[in-house]
């Protein structure tokens, strides 16, 4: 009979500096697994499993969503609709980067490090995905077509240059100077988030002062909240810090922070869709449709240099030492 043997889980001490997780004790697969010892993890109780399924299973709704949009009436035909595609195929992207990463990352020292590379650079490009779709329905009336519009593409892509360099960066550091590493990487996603969010808390303000009851911004406000709790849940650790040993498998913040990035992006693709058939019902005057240089250009230009990022750091990794097993 065929008979399959799950990888045996290690403790904290039985691993790599590298591979150790704040307040996570126990779960861990061996490192240097093979492929298919990876594909078995996932059915598997490990302290990764739940970061695999968290991000595997979304992604496969937002692809869902996203061939909807393609199937509907004329939408690929429509200018007008291209920031939204890319926004959704940047939401696909993203979980299904981060899912294969969580699975493969224990083949060796260096394949761990280019699945992140691989899976940070999904994340920033899901920020230009945000920022297109920004800059084409929710930025306020009164800023369309002005200075700030016509340069925030622009800097959205040079954020997204920057924030992939900087986090895949940040893995050269993690042994020798993990809180650095850390903080350089939440910086990496946290600025592109706060700048892409410009036009947003700007319709913020204008809602709390016209006390204003648009249906689109109470679904943005959800999206917002679920954004900052991702952020915290990911820079704090908790609760596995409070409590080492006792979330290794079920409730660490690495899961919890799975959850509330996924929500919020879902309420932030219904938010954008809101405002984007209001644009549709009520076009502005000084509001021209998204040119294809700006949409599919900025993302081809992403996706050129986020490769080059990777391949270069990919290279460099050749000096760094592989770790001793213990």
């Amino acid at each position: 009979m065929l008979s399959l043997k799950l990888p045996r889980l290690l403790s904290i001490n039985q691993v790599p500096k590298g591979y150790r997780e704040q307040g996570i004790l126990f779960g861990y697969r061996p490192p240097r697994s093979s492929a298919a010892d990876c594909l078995l993890s996932v059915f598997q109780m490990t302290n990764e499993t739940l970061n695999i399924w968290t991000h595997f299973v979304p992604a496969w709704y937002f692809m869902w969503t996203l061939v909807g949009r393609l199937w509907g009436p004329g939408d690929w035909e429509d200018p007008h609709a291209w920031p939204l595609l890319a926004y959704l195929l940047t939401c696909c992207i993203y979980p299904l980067a981060s899912s294969c990463a969580h699975t493969f990352s224990t083949m060796s020292t260096r394949a761990r490090h280019i699945c992140y590379f691989f899976d940070y650079a999904a994340l920033s490009m899901y920020s230009l995905g945000s920022a297109l779709a920004y800059s084409a329905y929710v930025f306020p009336a009164e800023w369309v077509s002005g200075t700030f519009h016509h340069c925030y593409v622009p800097v959205a892509v040079f954020n997204t240059v920057v924030s992939t360099s900087l986090s895949c960066y940040s893995r050269f550091l993690e042994v020798e100077q993990p809180r650095f590493s850390k903080a350089s990487r939440t910086l990496a996603f946290v600025y592109p988030y706060l700048f892409d969010s410009i036009p947003l808390f700007y319709r913020f303000y204008l809602c709390a002062a016209e006390s204003c009851t648009e249906a689109a911004i109470l679904v943005h406000y959800k999206h917002t909240v679920f954004a900052f709790l991702t952020c915290f849940i990911f820079a704090s650790h908790l609760p596995e810090r409070l409590a080492p040993g006792h979330f290794d498998y079920i409730g660490h913040s690495h899961q919890v922070f799975h959850v509330c990035g996924i929500i919020s992006t879902h309420f932030q693709m219904e938010a954008i869709m809101m405002d984007m058939a209001e644009r549709h019902r009520r076009p502005l005057p000084t509001s021209l449709p998204p040119s294809s240089l700006q949409t599919l250009g900025s993302m081809g230009i992403c996706t050129a240099v986020s490769l080059a990022v990777i391949g270069l750091c990919s290279m460099s990794l050749r000096f760094m030492p592989e770790p001793l097993q213990r």
